[in-house]
Parts: C-alpha cells; sequence; structure tokens
C-alpha cells in the first residue's frame, strides 16, 4: 500500500520553530510573566533599599573609626537587651565612611542563610537598629522579600517549580524566536522592520512589529537570565552543580579544618542554600577583641578590599575566615582562614585560583543580581525585564487578534511540521529534545504535556470541524 506521507518540505523547521514559540508561550507565558515583572523590582531592589533603609546603613558621627571589639561589645548589648540568646556569627566591617558596621547573629525562627545584623556606627558605636539580612548579598528585608516572590511565590520547594518553569522556557522560546525573526530577514523588503515597530500597519501586524523589535533587543538579556536563573533551580540547578563538579569548576574554597575536621565547601551560591564544615570539636570562645586580630592577619595576606566579612569558627577545631564580598566591578573574592590559637593564615584563596568558568559564573550571577556594574547594571536588567514581560503581553494580544469570527480565541499555527522534515531532521530534533530534557527535567516533563495537549486539540478540532 503506497506511503501517506507528505514529502519533506524545506519549509518544515520554520513551522517548527513558530508552533513550538506559539505552544511554549501560550502556555508558560503566564509564569514568565510573573517572574519578570517581579524579576524588574528585583534588579532595582538594592538602590530601593539603600533609600528604605537610610537610618541603618547610614554612620553620621564622623569620627575615626573605633575597633571592632568596641563595635561588637556595643552590638552585642544591644543583642542582650532585645534579642537574648543571639550569637554572634559575622562581622562585615563598614566599607567606607559614613556607613555602618554589621555584626550578624544568629537567631532561631529565622529563615536558612538568615542572620539578624545590627547596624553600629564605627564612629560612636552607637547602635542604629537592627534588621534580618539573607545571604551574602546582605539582602534587607523588602530585597528578601521580593527574592522569595520572584523565586518561589511563598509556596517553598512546590513554588520552585515555578520558577525554574520560567527560566528554563525563557531561553527556549527567546531562541526560537530569533530562530523566526532570522528567517524573516530574506523576505523584509526593509530590514528596519526587523529591530523598530512598524507603526505604518495597525491590527494584528502592528502587534507583532511591536512582538518581534522588542524581541530582537532584548534577546541575549533574555538568554543571559534564563541561563543565570536554572543555576538557583532545583532540578536543573543540581544537574549543573553535578557537571561543574564533574569538570572542576567549582569555585574553590579555604580550607577550615584544625586538626583534622573536614574543610567547608564554597560557591556561588552558598549564601543562598547554607553551607558549613562538618565538625567534631568542641565549642569555641569567641571575644570581641579577636575580630580585630583576626582581620589584621588577613589584611597582610591579600585580603585587602573594603568589603569583607569575618566568621569565627563553631568549635575549636576550626579556623575563623575572612572574606572579600565585594560583588561589584572588579570584583574581590579572596579569602583566608586563620588559626586563633598561632593568629597565622593557614589557607587561602584569590580571584586567580578560580577556574575560569567559575569565574564566569560568579560574574553572571552578580550581574543577574545587579551588582556587578551597580546602578547601571540594574537599570539594564529592568529594562530587559520589562521586554520581557511585554512580549509576553504582545504574544497574548497576537493570539487574540488571530481568532476567526465569532471565536473565542486565536488561530495557532500549523501543526504537522516533523510529518514533513527529513528523516536527518526528525532525528535531530529528538537528539536536542532528550538532551534539553535530561538537562533541563522540568522542560522535558512540561514539553510532555504540551505535546498531549496539543494533541488532544488538535485531534478534537477536526472532528469539529
Amino acid at each position: 500500500m503506497p506511503s501517506t506521507a507528505p514529502p519533506p518540505s524545506r519549509g518544515w523547521f520554520a513551522q517548527l520553530l513558530l508552533r513550538l514559540h506559539f505552544l511554549a508561550g501560550l502556555f508558560v507565558g503566564p509564569l514568565i510573566l510573573v517572574a519578570a515583572l517581579s524579576g524588574a523590582v528585583y534588579a532595582v531592589a538594592p538602590t530601593i533599599e539603600r533609600v528604605a533603609y537610610q537610618h541603618e546603613l547610614t554612620a553620621p558621627s564622623t569620627a575615626s573609626a573605633r575597633p571592632l571589639a568596641d563595635q561588637v561589645e556595643a552590638a552585642q548589648q544591644w543583642v542582650d537587651r532585645h534579642h537574648p540568646g543571639d550569637t554572634v556569627v559575622e562581622v562585615r566591617p563598614a566599607p567606607a565612611a559614613g556607613e555602618t558596621t554589621r555584626v550578624m547573629f544568629s537567631e532561631a525562627g529565622l529563615l536558612e542563610s538568615q542572620t539578624r545584623a545590627v547596624f553600629v556606627d564605627p564612629g560612636d558605636t552607637e547602635v542604629r537598629g537592627d534588621l534580618p539580612v539573607y545571604g551574602t548579598s546582605g539582602s534587607l528585608p523588602f530585597r528578601t522579600w521580593i527574592s522569595t516572590f520572584h523565586r518561589s511565590l511563598f509556596l517553598g520547594d512546590v513554588g520552585r517549580l515555578y520558577s525554574e518553569t520560567a527560566a528554563s522556557w525563557l531561553g527556549i522560546v527567546s531562541l526560537a524566536g530569533i530562530g523566526l525573526w532570522a528567517f524573516r530577514i530574506r523576505r523584509a523588503r526593509r530590514k528596519r522592520d526587523l529591530v523598530l515597530p512598524d507603526n505604518r500597519v495597525t491590527g494584528y501586524r502592528r502587534t507583532f512589529s511591536w512582538h518581534a523589535a522588542t524581541g530582537a533587543w532584548v534577546l541575549l538579556g533574555a538568554v543571559f537570565l534564563s541561563a543565570t536563573g536554572i543555576t538557583w533551580s532545583h532540578f536543573a540547578g543540581d544537574n549543573v552543580t553535578a557537571l561543574r563538579s564533574a569538570l572542576s569548576w567549582q569555585a574553590p574554597a579555604v580550607d577550615t579544618a584544625l586538626g583534622g575536621a573536614m574543610p567547608a565547601m564554597g560557591g556561588e551560591h552558598a549564601g543562598h542554600h547554607g553551607g558549613g564544615s562538618t565538625t567534631s570539636g568542641a565549642a569555641a570562645t569567641v571575644t570581641p577583641e579577636q575580630f580585630d586580630q583576626v582581620l589584621a592577619v588577613a589584611r597582610t595576606a591579600d585580603v585587602h578590599a573594603a568589603e569583607v566579612r569575618i566568621r569565627p569558627p563553631a568549635t575549636t577545631d576550626t579556623a575563623w575566615t575572612v572574606e572579600e564580598i565585594k560583588l561589584s566591578w572588579p570584583v574581590a573574592m579572596n579569602a583566608v582562614a586563620v588559626d586563633p590559637g598561632t593568629m597565622t593564615a593557614v589557607s587561602q584563596v584569590t580571584w586567580s585560583d578560580y577556574p575560569l568558568m567559575a569565574k564566569a559564573a560568579k560574574l553572571g550571577i552578580n550581574t543577574h543580581m545587579g551588582a556587578l556594574f551597580g546602578l547601571p547594571n540594574q537599570l539594564v536588567l529592568l529594562l530587559a525585564a520589562l521586554g520581557i514581560a511585554a512580549m509576553v503581553v504582545f504574544g497574548y494580544l497576537m493570539w487574540w487578534q488571530r481568532r476567526a469570527p465569532g471565536a473565542r480565541v486565536g488561530r495557532a499555527p500549523a501543526a504537522g511540521a516533523l510529518a514533513r522534515a527529513p528523516w536527518w531532521g526528525t532525528t535531530a530534533v529528538v537528539v536536542v529534545a532528550v538532551g534539553l530534557a535530561l538537562l533541563l527535567p522540568v522542560v522535558g516533563v512540561t514539553l510532555l504535556g504540551f505535546l498531549l495537549v496539543d494533541a488532544l486539540v488538535t485531534t478534537f478540532g477536526r472532528r469539529t470541524r
């Protein structure tokens, strides 16, 4: 019996991209929209915090900075009165004149990787207040709130599936869209219309022009945000971490072991997911004077940045650590472990020790957080996020405008691209799809769901007609 399959067509790939772009945008669009809008706010959150928490962050005294011991004692007295039972776990000296020192305490009931920071004027040791802070970035309550909403919608691990789905599909939808944009280059009469909206047309064509032009401008930002956002995700993030570990692309960490303790492991997300040493010694005794002594040792061991954090050990068999935490360009990430018994540096890591891919990951994450280039970085992220949100809105508007007279929804692009593809094309698509599903499990599950819904809708539509 002769085959009824259609012959291979040269236009199958563009048709496949269009169908994928439409289906993914239709189903994942709301998640991308929420992630983009919350991400837009998160992008400028550091600047908002400088205004919202000006009292805590500003040190009015013009006197010379007092020793860290005096500042830690002032913070401890404040905590004893307002939050008894808290234990000092970190000190971040004021990085510049007019700024406060953060003395940070562990406290029951706070989030993982969250501490309570007491803000001390280094000139007169006046306590300017206390606030919960989160992670290496030292996010204050506003940024922590918007970050949690952006990452999980306050739904815990279940909510993280939303952001992982949005981040995973954002890059795929963007690449499919730019592929369609490239196909238009050959037949576009005015190349200008590929990057600027054509306001001479109306209706669907005008919306399409705005959608395509906006996509061309935000493509790199969308792919970048997708790639760096995936590193924070649950399933795909674990795969990326395992891959980097297998290829020795992880960030190095100082060895804090004294007398046989296991060293701590570090990484770009250490401040986001917690971390620490496996220890077995007795509880360490920490005095305020040690903070000055340890910092002095670190200053002789290539720790020169103003932005540092000093962390005392929890047990006697681990060392103190002093780490540079300058996230802006040029970054400063040197770290040293100090033996409190001898007051000598016992382990050291510098930025030059980072593998190339670990450096790239660190710089990418700092950029995603709006920290690497300061306010310009934040404004670019804001524009990129708003552009992504606009593309989602334009996409749904186009779908509505494509509806037939009397129809409730718009028409979808034609199906059946793979049936028209040559054998090597179908094989390549399957291989790429399987690879993406293995690296990005959420993509695999949702793609299967898309195909199932698409098959049911297509079948039902044919029977109705």
